[in-house]
């Protein structure tokens, strides 16, 4: 059986780096098995070390996606066609990795299927990539959203004269009584302390976001706060001096 070489691939969670790859082609009629190098190394081994089959292929399989692979490689044998299998390997060193295989069956003309010939990818290091980046997206908008609540509370405390717990519980309610987020109730506020904000800015520079000192800037954010303490959403006041 002719040497395999390992296909090209890129993944754009890991940049430039390519995701380790290896081809493989079983000889349904004279029972043998040909790997290129990069199968060898995904499950674990270098060239010379084992002898590839089907059983060694299965025997790596993690043992719950074990029975379906089966199936499908049963299937694929008896029957031939396209298959793709995204699922859990453990290597020749005991690491799990994330793999994708695909293939296809080969049918002569009296419908015998003759060969078996495919890739796998394996997607560990993507799939991990793309985890942490997620896990510091949501780290990063956890914080934003936490500051934009301490924000809010804030201005409620300045405004009404009233402790922290109590700011927080006036936010918390109206969230609750509304069915808004806390962060868009949060946001709306202090996107009206930033009205105020924008307004007062001169030659001595910005007004801190918690005292606008522009009249239309009170008016709308002292508007605000009474919705609040009615239980009302703060939304965008018209301002009455206009």
């Amino acid at each position: 059986m002719s040497e395999l070489s390992s296909p090209y691939t890129y993944s754009s969670a890991l940049g430039t780096g390519n995701c380790p790859a290896g081809s493989y082609r079983i000889d349904l009629i004279n029972g043998t098995m040909a790997w290129c190098d990069g199968l060898y190394r995904i499950h674990g081994y270098e060239r010379g070390e084992v002898v590839p089959t089907i059983e060694l292929i299965l025997s790596h399989k993690h043992p719950d996606d074990r029975p379906k692979a089966q199936e499908i490689i049963e299937e694929i044998c008896t029957n031939g066609g396209h298959f793709s299998m995204y699922h859990r390997m453990i290597d020749g060193r005991g690491r799990v990795r994330q793999v994708l295989s695909s293939g296809e069956g080969t049918v002569d003309a009296s419908g015998r299927v003759t060969a078996i010939g495919g890739v796998m990818v394996d997607l560990t290091a993507t799939l991990q990539k793309e985890t942490e980046s997620a896990a510091r997206d949501a780290v990063e908008r956890a914080f934003s959203t936490r500051s934009v609540i301490d924000q809010a509370r804030g201005l409620v405390m300045g405004r009404l004269r009233v402790g922290p717990e109590e700011a927080f519980n006036l936010l918390l309610r109206l969230s609750s009584r509304t069915n808004t987020k806390l962060s868009v109730i949060a946001a709306e506020l202090v996107a009206l302390a930033g009205e105020g904000e924008e307004s007062s800015k001169g030659a001595a520079g910005p007004k801190p976001p918690d005292n606008p000192t522009s009249p239309a800037g009170q008016d709308r954010l002292d508007a605000a706060v009474q919705a609040l303490l009615e239980g009302k959403a703060p939304g965008r006041q018209r301002n009455p001096r206009s």
